[in-house]
């Protein structure tokens, strides 16, 4: 009989008293097979003596045991993908390259020069990575007018062109700092390896801020150009890591703002120890006030409702949970503020309940691709402002985690986000619901109404802008 153990994969390292943080990790990591079971599920058909065995030298409480109709490991089921029928399988889709960055004359584009001309947004995997994110990185490295080179790495691929970049530069002579999550939960053993490889190449590496997870997604370029100083400055939504890059749908902000450059330069200071935490116009980093932020823009909305104004709240995200940001929703919605969430995962929310969330709609979109994007939107009385970042809305990230969102100011750049909003909430395929009662059910599209997918109308958009 089948049966499969789920074990406590936390891990408790004590990040400000151990002397050698690497090494003190991977001795957790070595015991992690070795954890306290927190779930047991077997099959349905398992005999009691045996399921009593079981739960007695695992030592599971009865309450975390579950019998299972279906099959137990249903990553085996891949192995019916793997058969040769293309007629069974989504057409296969290639990533297009943004339009500025589109080669001339078989000549790949200079990104610091098309920065120049403006701010660039990227949606993967409509766009290609290797074509903009990972572009941007390995022009910085070659770069001779380029001192500097600061990233964040959360997860990144097996073989990863992002870090092969940061080694080249280093070995160029640039300034090179990474800071590495080595507790990113299962890439734990792999970002060791990455922060040994990096440092050995000359990259100053660090592991952040005591107690807390460097969640951000932020890549700090520093270019001297005429004597003078310029920062160019990636945001994004995502990890860097291209492997995930064609499956994740992430959006990511490319930018030579002066002021957002200074304050990512700040924001990369604290982190490595070379400053307080500073304060921010259009950064806003978690713990320190992300929620506070985020309540206040929401109350701001609340405010414009009554003295006449359409509210509007749009926010996209993978988990909504924390209760300050949910109780400020329902009090928005009480207020006449309409509020529409896209949650691809936990929704602790309730929407459509009379006197408290009357105004609330919830949906999720699945497809081809996870719906990995966060993306916040408040009209503010015509006056729009879209902010995308790392964050989701759970404890664990405004709390435990430095994170950060960026308010989107370039017309076309906000323009495009706010658009991506309004197709979530058209779509009416691959579309599921979230009801009152806190069940989910697939969005049955009117037979006169047009079929919007609303993954197939973006691959549409990316290869007509191509």
């Amino acid at each position: 009989y089948a049966f499969r153990v789920t074990r406590n994969n936390d891990l408790e390292v004590d990040d400000d008293g151990a002397e050698d943080l690497l090494e003190a990790l991977e001795e957790t990591i070595r015991k992690r097979r070795f954890s306290p079971a927190v779930r047991l599920e077997v099959e349905d058909e398992m005999p009691e003596e045996i399921l009593d065995l079981l739960v007695r030298e695992l030592q599971v409480q009865p309450s975390a045991m579950q019998r299972l109709p279906a099959p137990l490991n249903l990553a085996g089921l891949m192995d019916l993908y793997a058969i040769d029928r293309p007629d069974l399988k989504d057409v296969p889709f290639q990533a297009v390259t943004a339009p500025p960055l589109s080669q001339n004359d078989g000549q790949l584009p200079d990104m610091f020069g098309v920065l120049q001309s403006g701010d660039l947004l990227v949606q993967h995997p409509y766009e290609s990575f290797a074509g903009s994110t990972q572009l941007f990185i390995e022009q910085a490295a070659a770069d001779p007018q380029v001192l500097a080179i600061k990233q964040t790495l959360y997860r990144t691929a097996v073989e990863s062109p992002i870090v092969d970049a940061l080694v080249r530069a280093a070995a160029a002579g640039k300034q090179v700092v990474v800071l590495v999550e080595i507790q990113a939960r299962f890439d734990e053993q792999r970002n060791i390896g990455w922060a040994r490889l990096l440092e050995q190449a000359g990259c100053h590496v660090v592991y952040g801020v005591v107690g807390l997870k460097t969640h951000a997604k932020l890549c700090l370029v520093v270019r001297e150009e005429s004597g003078r100083i310029r920062r160019y400055v990636h945001a994004g939504t995502g990890n860097y890591n291209p492997a995930t890059a064609r499956a994740y749908e992430d959006v990511g902000l490319f930018t030579s703002d002066e002021r957002l450059g200074a304050e990512v330069s700040s924001l990369f200071n604290y982190l490595t120890g070379y400053s307080r935490h500073p304060q921010y116009q259009r950064l806003v980093v978690a713990p320190h006030a992300m929620r506070h932020r985020l309540i206040e823009l929401i109350e701001r909305e609340a405010r414009h409702a009554e003295n006449g104004e359409p509210g509007l709240i749009r926010i996209k995200v993978n988990n909504l949970i924390d209760e300050a940001v949910i109780e400020a929703l329902y009090a928005a919605s009480q207020q006449g503020v309409r509020v529409e969430l896209i949650v691809r995962a936990i929704c602790a929310l309730r929407p459509g309940i009379a006197g408290l969330s009357d105004l609330i709609a919830v949906r999720s979109i699945l497809g081809r691709f996870l719906e990995h994007s966060r993306v916040f939107s408040f009209r503010n009385a015509g006056r729009e402002e879209v902010y995308i970042g790392s964050a989701d809305l759970m404890h664990r990230n405004l709390d435990r985690r430095v994170e950060t969102l960026i308010r989107v100011d370039d017309e076309a750049a906000r323009l495009r986000l706010s658009s991506l909003l309004d197709l979530a909430m058209r779509a009416n395929e691959g579309v599921w619901t979230l009801g009152p009662g806190g069940s989910w059910s697939c969005l049955k599209a009117n037979p006169s109404e047009p079929r919007i997918d609303m993954q197939r109308e973006l691959m549409r958009h990316a290869s007509a802008r191509a």
